[in-house]
């Protein structure tokens, strides 16, 4: 149990996520009410990505401590682009298409009976455009930077 409270590649990719999760709620706080920038904290897209921080800073901190041409490195770079590939594609088109539904089921309401339509919008922030991504690899670079120099 000792080493996993020392794995400082562990902790610096969760620091990376939190610090990502945090910025959203700050940026979320000019343009949102209190009440829906706090919720942000628990959302999955949005400024910046906290993905793409923090498979950057994992990538980061294993390409300084085992080198930028060991299989480790290889393995967190793939990894990375895999978790990056799927914010920025298929989740976020998840999030476009819930946006649509959500749009025609708002429609439908109001020329069928509500009680047939449900009610509940499906949850549409769930990917990341590319300059969400971008400013979560920056950042998770930066804090792999930090932590392993």
């Amino acid at each position: 149990m000792d080493e996993l409270f020392h794995n400082r590649l562990l902790w610096t990719t969760v620091i990376a996520s939190l610090v990502a999760q945090g910025l959203k709620v700050v940026l979320a706080l000019f343009t949102e009410s209190p009440a829906k920038a706090f919720s942000r904290v628990l959302e999955t897209g949005g400024m910046p990505s906290a993905h793409s921080a923090a498979v950057s800073a994992l990538a980061t901190g294993v390409g300084l401590t085992h080198g930028w041409g060991s299989p480790f490195f290889a393995l967190s770079a793939v990894f990375g682009y895999i978790v990056i590939y799927d914010a920025t594609g298929i989740r976020r088109h998840a999030g476009m298409h819930a946006a649509l539904l959500n749009r025609l089921m708002h429609e439908l309401r109001h020329l069928m009976d509500e009680d047939v339509v449900p009610r509940e919008a499906l949850k549409t922030l769930l990917g990341h455009t590319y300059p969400q991504v971008l400013m979560g690899i920056i950042l998770g670079i930066a804090i792999g930077a930090v932590s392993f120099r």
